[in-house]
């Protein structure tokens, strides 16, 4: 991902969705995990969740900094895989319609304009 990705510093995503994934992914689950503990919590025997993805204003605990600015992932090499995914149906890998819907609901335009 380049410097001139706008996924680098948007964050809108980070801040739309709620982010379960494989417990196996959390490192607080032992085994391969890369989540890092506190940043997750188990939601069930297979799931676990981003913290701070499930509140009615959700805002990933591992976001950094000022959506639609100078915004990243924390933890952008230890993500979990729905995190790895997004965007993925999209050329380059950004600007698809779940992208497009976050950034308009943090007043941004979409990609595409």
């Amino acid at each position: 991902m380049g410097a001139d990705n706008p996924c680098l510093r948007c964050g809108a995503c980070c801040a739309s969705f709620r982010v379960d994934f494989a417990r196996e992914e959390w490192a607080g689950a032992g085994g391969f995990g890369f989540v890092p503990e506190g940043l997750a919590e188990p939601i069930s025997e297979h799931l676990c969740r981003m913290r701070g993805t499930d509140h009615a204003q959700p805002r990933c605990a591992a976001l950094i900094g000022r959506i639609g600015e100078a915004a990243r992932c924390a933890i952008h090499e230890w993500r979990p895989s729905p995190c790895r995914e997004f965007g993925l149906r999209a050329p380059l890998g950004i600007g698809d319609e779940a992208c497009d819907r976050a950034r308009r609901r943090h007043g941004l335009a979409p990609l595409g304009e």
